[in-house]
């Protein structure tokens, strides 16, 4: 074979594969606002009220879980109903004494409270090598008191007030997962932004538009809330050091359960606000889709065979598809070496660089476009530069706790920042 073929069929491979990454982008995005479904974030609110485990992993959160910890506790949602469980993980003895020291919830909001009863317990845990799984299970091994739903938070989210009160109304409807919307706690650096557009056109692309389409939504590793019996029986059988909600989600579709996406259900998640922090955090996500790619991408033929395509979505197709930055830098090459082929491959390769940007610019809510977002373009570059990075590091971070350091104590988001008291 002459070299000019093989440098053809070299470039024809690379072009299908972006080809249908992109085609497979655009569509999620379109479907997420084109298509109308049902919604279990527009139901009214159900007059029973199930019992709610709050459960927060927090590992070295000294500096923000105080105030993670009264945003919590002031749900719009009878206060004996739920109970927060902080999984203090090598707290100082300070910040677990301050915990434990919150006010009790008002009178007015407990009126089934037993007396001296605490809405906000603390176990402390410690392990040679930290997990959020690790936490979790020992948190459920812990807990002796029933539960309907259990509720997954990061240290540094917070709940809107009427959160708990969605989850519950989808429950209510028939739901036995699902997953809320995550979105930016702070907007006060260009990288802050960035990261708040991805967390957005992930939510329209992954979220949203897989749900439209009928099939189960990812979930984001926070925001997320199970049948408690459930969730303790599969998060028992993971030991995963990164990417534990990606295994989650496969279980739970693999007992043919659909998981839900409440759009106007929001949970507020720090967003980094540093190169180095980017780094880390975009480190353990890259490694854990390649990783979890290769793990399922057998079992999920299987069930695609027996019909569930939400499994082999989630295991196959969601991981097969570059990272964004990933995308960000290959396609322009892909144009440059289409015009050295010929005019129409050039022209074929930028217009998918077309077409990938409207699936992502559909996915940014309108408030967002603004001079902040202006000025945060100007750092893509660099955002891209350390995305690509990561790629020599991939072994190396599933098998090692990235620890993401938070600071954030308010909500900053001008956005959103009304939904929350």
């Amino acid at each position: 074979m002459h070299f000019d073929k093989i440098i053809y069929w070299c470039f024809l491979v690379v072009f299908v594969y972006c080809a249908g990454s992109v085609g497979y982008l655009l569509l999620l995005s379109l479907a997420g606002r084109l298509f109308s479904r049902k919604r279990m974030d527009r139901l009214p609110a159900d007059p029973q009220k199930r019992r709610i485990a709050v459960l927060v992993p927090a590992y070295r959160e000294d500096g923000i879980i105080l105030s993670t910890a009264r945003n919590l506790l002031q749900q719009e949602y009878p206060a004996d109903r739920y109970r927060v469980y902080i999984l203090a993980d090598q707290f100082q003895p300070e910040t677990v004494e301050a915990l434990r020291a919150l006010p009790r919830p008002d009178a007015s909001r407990s009126s089934a409270l037993q007396p001296g009863a605490s809405q906000l317990e603390v176990l402390e845990v410690a392990f040679d090598k930290s997990t959020k799984t690790k936490s979790l299970n020992e948190a459920f091994k812990r807990i002796s008191e029933p539960w309907d739903i259990a509720l997954i938070c990061d240290a540094d989210n917070m709940l809107a007030p009427d959160f708990l009160e969605r989850i519950n109304a989808a429950f209510g409807a028939g739901a036995r997962a699902v997953q809320g919307r995550r979105v930016a706690k702070n907007l006060d650096t260009s990288f802050a932004v960035l990261d708040a557009c991805s967390e957005a056109i992930n939510n329209h692309i992954f979220r949203k538009g897989t749900y439209s389409l009928g099939l189960s939504s990812a979930v984001i590793g926070s925001g997320m809330a199970f049948e408690y019996d459930r969730i303790r029986r599969i998060l028992g059988e993971i030991s995963a050091v990164g990417g534990f909600d990606k295994i989650l989600q496969l279980q739970v579709v693999s007992e043919g359960i659909r998981i839900h996406y409440l759009e106007d259900a929001l949970i507020f998640d720090e967003k980094v606000d540093n190169p180095h922090a980017f780094e880390q955090q975009r480190k353990r996500w890259v490694s854990s889709q390649f990783i979890y790619l290769r793990r399922f991408f057998g079992p999920a033929f299987l069930q695609l065979f027996k019909g569930n395509w939400s499994y082999f979505n989630l295991a196959v197709a969601n991981n097969l598809v570059l990272p964004r930055a990933f995308l960000f830098a290959l396609l322009p090459l892909v144009t440059v070496a289409g015009f050295f082929l010929s005019v129409s491959w050039g022209l074929a390769a930028a217009g998918l660089i077309v077409l990938y940007g409207c699936a992502l610019l559909l996915g940014i809510p309108r408030a967002m476009y603004n001079r902040d977002l202006g000025i945060a373009v100007l750092k893509l570059p660099k955002a891209i530069t350390i995305m690509v990075g990561t790629i020599l590091h991939i072994r190396k971070s599933n098998k090692t706790f990235i620890h993401t350091v938070h600071t954030k104590t308010e909500i900053s988001n001008s956005i959103l920042k009304e939904k929350v008291k």
